[in-house]
């Protein structure tokens, strides 16, 4: 008996590979959109102006080339944003020609829906009431978000579709499976839900997608000059809402942010990356995720992600 010996040779091509990973990534997010939109009568794509959203906004468009995107984009603005991220995102909306629908915390204080923290205060929590109203007016039945596995246990916890009751609540307990990357996207009336196409994406996934695909970002994402002050071990940048206050001081630092939110309570982080090759290598290095070194309503805050969730939060 002859034994016919095979040479494998390994593939060390680690380009390859990444493509292979990302084309992966990419495909199952299509899969979801795709998917959502056909079982959906009205969903919407939620749109803060960061990396995820693009990255998310960039996957639609590719999902329905060469028609038109078939639902919009919306915005809820904490009215305490960067003034590069509103930039951004008039712009690449317009670009694109999708219709752009702004849900306003201001408003919702205004009528008597949250109360106002003040004019320095974080907003963050307020945008649950702000969405689950722009939700109802409009007949939203369902609305795609950026959300990864990795930025906190309470995300990680959460299923790709994630089903809303009447009041926009998430029950844990009551998700339905999810085997073999089979979805059951059927909304009954009165429900609606989120879903998370890039659950199963890191932020490196992220940054390699948008080095791959030559996504455009906000300045703010590249190091560059800023006054900030530093609180609570953070740099927030110094603006009509964050000054400095006693025993507190202004520096002028290059810095970079890792996410986008509420201006009152995302911090940089000292960076000399100016380009996404460099921020790879930063966060190829990197052993704390962006929401837990940056954003003080996670890392402060009184009530967990997964209560925020359970009352109606992305």
């Amino acid at each position: 008996m002859t034994t016919t010996e095979m040479t494998v040779t390994p593939d060390t091509d680690a380009t390859s590979n990444l493509m292979s990973h990302l084309d992966l990534l990419e495909s199952h997010a299509i899969f979801i959109l795709r998917e959502v939109a056909a079982e959906c009568e009205r969903p919407v794509l939620l749109f803060s102006g960061g990396k995820d959203s693009a990255v998310l906004l960039h996957l639609a468009v590719k999902a329905f080339q060469p028609a038109k995107l078939p639902f919009p984009v919306m915005h809820v603005d904490t009215g305490h944003n960067f003034a590069e991220v509103l930039e951004y995102r008039d712009r690449l909306v317009e670009s694109l020609g999708v219709r752009l629908v702004v849900a306003s915390v201001q408003e919702s204080i205004d009528q008597g829906r949250v109360a106002d923290p003040g004019p320095i205060a974080s907003r963050n929590r307020l945008q649950t009431t702000t969405l689950l109203d722009a939700i109802n007016a409009l007949g939203f039945d369902a609305a795609f978000g950026g959300a990864r596995r990795d930025e906190d246990k309470a995300r990680a916890k959460e299923r790709v579709l994630s089903f809303r009751d009447t009041f926009g609540q998430w029950d844990p307990k009551r998700q339905r499976p999810e085997l073999w990357q089979l979805y059951q996207g059927r909304v009954s009336p009165g429900e609606h839900l989120r879903a998370f196409p890039l659950s199963d994406w890191t932020e490196l996934d992220i940054w390699q997608y948008i080095g791959r695909e030559g996504i455009e970002l906000p300045s703010i994402y590249f190091a560059h000059e800023r006054d900030v002050v530093e609180r609570d071990g953070m740099l927030l940048a110094v603006s009509e809402w964050v000054t400095p206050g006693p025993g507190e001081e202004a520096e002028t630092l290059t810095v970079r942010f890792r996410t986008v939110g509420d201006a009152t309570c995302t911090g940089a982080v000292q960076s000399d990356a100016t380009s996404v090759a460099e921020i790879i290598g930063e966060v190829a290095a990197s052993r704390v995720s962006e929401r837990g070194a940056t954003r003080a309503d996670d890392r402060f805050s009184e009530t967990s992600m997964e209560d925020r969730k359970r009352e109606g939060y992305f």
